[in-house]
């Protein structure tokens, strides 16, 4: 029997993905896999709008609370742990659905690259950083523009740990990292794909949404999430605490804003994140975009989504 593409559905914050996601699976006779950064993390819950057990609505979902919020995390651990559990899906006879608006993970994921595939050499980037701290980030990048000019024009001199493996990459293969990312991006993807945007036409609408929704994730115990987390030990400096709405709850809970000058800035923070996400997805030339306002959401939108991948 043909195997379907992997089902995506992406989207700036605050656009209803967890919903259409449910839907397409109920559909579909699929199984959710979670793109977000932050719904990885355990006792994260209001801040990174995870989906409660009624929203899921009896679909399985995977990729939640598979990390302590201590924990680093990297986009190459997504692909590993998240590709085995897409690979499991396909073998119950079901339909891997991805569900988040990172797009890095789930570009990472479909192509199924691998991050580890430049060789690395713990002494050679120590004496590279020591290098970078003696000669200053303005006289290291220059040095590196003179072995891969490409990614030294991207890199600004205060990037220390891009700079430093960008310069260990070539001195230990005698090639550039702009080289070693040509030949990833030639290589045919793991995964066939669909890929769905859901978004608005008026970005009014979005910025609406998205103010709300942070009014309702203050109404539903933000505070008291941040809160419980801090005193669970959690550093405020560590990485899952710098995710937006955490980072500004925690710092009205030390006492450097008020707690309404924090939502403002949850606000402006996810404004902005919802920005930056829009310009990634719009590199894709193949992505399918879903208008709220231009439709019936979610029936028209996942009825489009089926048309589609009837003719695949």
């Amino acid at each position: 029997m043909r195997q379907h593409p992997i089902l995506v559905i992406t989207g700036p914050t605050a656009t209803g993905k967890t919903e259409l996601g449910v839907r397409l699976a109920q559909a579909i006779n699929g199984e959710v896999v979670s793109a977000d950064s932050m719904q990885i993390y355990r006792g994260m819950d209001i801040g990174t709008a995870k989906p409660s057990l009624a929203e899921r609505d009896g679909v399985p979902h995977h990729m939640f609370d598979v990390a302590d919020p201590a924990e680093g995390w990297s986009a190459a651990r997504y692909v590993e742990e998240a590709s085995a559990c897409v690979e499991d899906i396909l073998s119950r006879g079901k339909h891997p659905i991805l569900v988040g608006g990172t797009g890095l993970y789930i570009d990472s994921l479909l192509a199924g690259r691998q991050f580890a595939a430049a060789p690395s050499d713990p002494a050679l980037r120590d004496r590279l950083c020591a290098e970078y701290d003696a000669e200053g980030g303005d006289a290291f990048r220059a040095r590196l523009s003179e072995m891969d000019p490409e990614r030294a024009e991207k890199l600004p001199s205060a990037d220390k740990r891009r700079l430093v493996r960008a310069m260990e990459i070539f001195l230990l293969t005698g090639h550039t990292m702009t080289e070693h990312d040509l030949l990833e991006r030639s290589q045919p993807p793991r995964y066939a794909s669909l890929r769905f945007a859901i978004s608005f036409a008026e970005r009014e609408i979005l910025y609406s949404r998205i103010d709300t929704r942070v009014d309702i994730m203050a109404q539903q115990g933000l505070f008291e999430e941040v809160r419980r987390l801090l005193d669970a030990g959690l550093s405020p400096g560590c990485t899952a605490m710098q995710a937006i709405g955490y980072k500004e709850a925690a710092a009205a809970l030390c006492g450097e804003l008020s707690r309404e000058e924090a939502l403002e800035n949850i606000k402006r923070a996810s404004r902005r994140y919802a920005k930056r996400q829009l310009t990634w997805l719009r590199r894709d030339s193949e992505l399918h975009w879903l208008l709220r306002d231009r439709i019936t959401f979610p029936q028209d939108a996942l009825e489009q989504i089926l048309e589609t991948l009837d003719k695949a």
